[in-house]
């Protein structure tokens, strides 16, 4: 029932915290981030854990993911710049809870050879706007490609029940996306749309991968 009723009030926090991102609402949008962020924390701490070391690596790294909301939520670069490594710290959490699970195979050099050239495309039409920010993007882009190819490489393992797999796969593509619309939000273009479109896929995304604790193991 809990799990229930925290996908019903999900939807109604996001949509609250749309509205305060289009009006400018500051204090309103840190405290919707911030308890729509905690629901995710929440609804994975209410599932039956499988296996220790992917659950605490999850639930560090959506510890550290509700830290970089709250600073993304407030103006100014060392907000930013906190926030920023928050995240870094929250995909490393990521990539440490699905490689306790996932054995090399085949996917992993298939998820890597579609990973790889989309994130150097995605370096190269951010840099000429980083300035004085470059390496620390170039080190996110790194990091979050790596998340991505070890949710791949989890998703081709077998071993594990298949929904489980794709909610890894999924809410890591889904947290992937979203991190480019907070970078052309940040550094190429400020609209409303990256907002739109970045939120939903960040929380849907973190929403799989926090479900996750009780599927995989």
């Amino acid at each position: 029932m809990t799990n229930t009723l925290i996908c019903l009030a999900a939807p109604l926090l996001l949509i609250a915290l749309l509205i305060c991102e289009k009006r400018g609402i500051t204090q309103f949008k840190i405290a919707f981030k911030f308890t729509l962020s905690a629901l995710f924390i929440l609804l994975a701490g209410l599932q039956t854990p499988l296996d220790a070391a992917y659950t605490g690596a999850v639930l560090s790294a959506l510890a550290l993911c509700l830290v970089g909301d709250v600073c993304l939520a407030i103006p100014g670069l060392r907000a930013f710049r906190i926030g920023l490594v928050a995240f870094l710290l929250g995909h490393v959490g990521y990539i440490i809870a699905f490689a306790t699970l996932a054995r090399p195979g085949t996917a992993m050099g298939v998820t890597a050879l579609l990973a790889i050239p989309l994130s150097t495309l995605v370096y190269l039409r951010l840099r000429p706007f980083l300035n004085g920010m470059r390496r620390p993007v170039l080190g996110y882009v790194v990091v979050i490609t790596l998340m991505v190819i070890a949710a791949g490489t989890l998703f081709g393992d077998r071993a594990w029940p298949y929904t489980g797999r794709l909610l890894v796969l999924n809410g890591a593509l889904a947290f992937y996306i979203s991190d480019l619309f907070v970078a052309r939000q940040r550094f190429v273009h400020q609209a409303f749309f990256n907002r739109l479109i970045g939120l939903p896929l960040y929380y849907l995304g973190q929403f799989q991968l926090a479900y996750t604790v009780g599927l995989m193991g």
